[in-house]
């Protein structure tokens, strides 16, 4: 899914004139895409000068770490609400088996998604 790198961009508007859902609009000086309308075309990829939308695969990293910041912290408040410290491991025990699920979930789709491309 793309984002803008607000360092990047400059504010040109050329991603606005482009996006042919009207999902992209500039607040403060620089584009936002409004991602529940965005159809994920690609378009303001291709027609950014300043190379300002950017892909999502560069946050692979951050979102990795916010997921296990997020469990650190449900562990935490399992501990904490439960009064027990070996609710922290049970509810680490449920975020692997979620994450598992989300794995099938996605291999699955990517699955059909091969079927449906002819792939």
């Amino acid at each position: 899914m793309p984002w803008v790198d607000k360092d990047r961009c400059t504010g040109c508007e050329t991603c606005v004139g482009e996006c042919p859902v009207n999902t992209i609009y500039i607040e403060n000086g620089t584009a936002e895409i409004n991602m529940a309308n965005c159809i994920r075309c690609g378009v303001c990829h291709e027609v950014c000068p300043a190379d300002a939308v950017r892909h999502d695969s560069e946050k692979t990293e951050d979102r990795v770490n916010a997921n296990v910041t997020e469990v650190k912290k449900f562990m935490s408040d399992c501990q904490k609400y439960l009064n027990n410290v070996t609710e922290g491991s049970k509810c680490l025990n449920r975020m692997i088996k979620h994450y598992e699920n989300e794995k099938s979930i996605t291999e699955k789709t990517l699955e059909k998604l091969k079927v449906l491309s002819g792939k």
